[in-house]
């Protein structure tokens, strides 16, 4: 398997500036650079799929904004030449993609059926465009260049043969994988290009704008997404700044949790001290199920 090299990127910019910046790029940049520009698009689908489409009026795009039942939206969805493409990007490795991929296509389906002159309840067969369903991953989890997550993966009872089965692409798109991919996109690969920019100079800053925005500057001048950066680089910060600020927010989150989660212990400990139960003490330490019991007791 192939690892990131990270190392590249770190000289570069080294040379470049001694400024650097913590925090990765939201995932919905990725849905941005892709919806404003239809050619791009059609640059992935042919990429991904060996075609070479060229008219980007044969592409229609069906993203959806959001999905009865569940908070959630679809990041990128369109038909072309019959088939549906859903796509998403991932900086987190989630397993439960294809669970979510069957709701998203049952919510696209649902509006083509809406949209058809027979009655799905008819003798006449309706016709659905098929299903593409790919993820593009670049987390910090280490994972194959590619790998398919299956529906039935999540299914309870393995006895039993499923009769109902969804299949998901997932892609590694972390710097240094995927390069052949990357070769016959050149707008993926530069955003490759730009979220490891982001990444290696993610360490420490005391003006995150500021460093953010010498990344950006970075990028620009060495023709990394440069024009999309230009006319975009208002929507590109806010989207960088919102992802830190929601990033930094979970963490103190985490830690104050923590924190109170070990004063309820060390009060239990010393509860059951005060009470004689030392050899309590000892099996909660060692036996996780054992403490959780204890804090009910003594309701903490």
């Amino acid at each position: 398997m192939k690892k990131r090299i990270g190392s590249f990127w770190t000289e570069k910019i080294r040379q470049w500036t001694n400024r650097r910046v913590h925090r990765q790029v939201k995932d919905r940049l990725f849905r941005f650079l892709l919806e404003k520009d239809r050619g791009t698009l059609l640059q992935l689908y042919n990429a991904l799929n060996e075609t070479n489409y060229t008219d980007v009026s044969q592409l229609q795009v069906v993203t959806i904004e959001s999905v009865v039942y569940m908070v959630m939206k679809n990041d990128l969805a369109f038909v072309i030449t019959g088939v549906l493409n859903l796509y998403e990007h991932q900086s987190t490795y989630n397993p439960n993609m294809p669970v979510r991929f069957l709701i998203y296509l049952a919510q696209e389906y649902q509006k083509v059926i809406e949209q058809a002159k027979e009655s799905l309840y008819g003798t006449r067969q309706i016709t659905l465009p098929t299903p593409k369903c790919i993820v593009f991953y670049n987390g910090d989890k280490e994972v194959p260049e590619e790998q398919i997550l299956r529906l039935s993966d999540a299914f309870e009872n393995k006895e039993h043969e499923a009769d109902v089965e969804l299949k998901v692409r997932m892609l590694n798109i972390n710097y240094g994988y995927n390069t052949e991919l990357m070769n016959k996109c050149r707008v993926l690969k530069e955003y490759v290009e730009f979220v490891e920019v982001t990444k290696t100079c993610a360490a420490s800053s005391s003006n995150v704008k500021t460093a953010l925005n010498q990344a950006i500057d970075y990028c620009i001048e060495n023709d990394i997404l440069a024009k999309f950066l230009r006319e975009h680089r208002g929507e590109v910060l806010g989207m960088l700044l919102e992802e830190f600020d929601i990033k930094k927010y979970e963490k103190s989150v985490k830690e104050e949790g923590r924190l109170e989660g070990q004063e309820r212990i060390n009060c239990l400990y010393q509860r059951l001290k005060a009470d004689g139960r030392t050899e309590d003490i000892l099996r909660a330490i060692d036996d996780e199920e054992y403490q959780k019991r204890l804090l009910l007791e003594y309701d903490l």
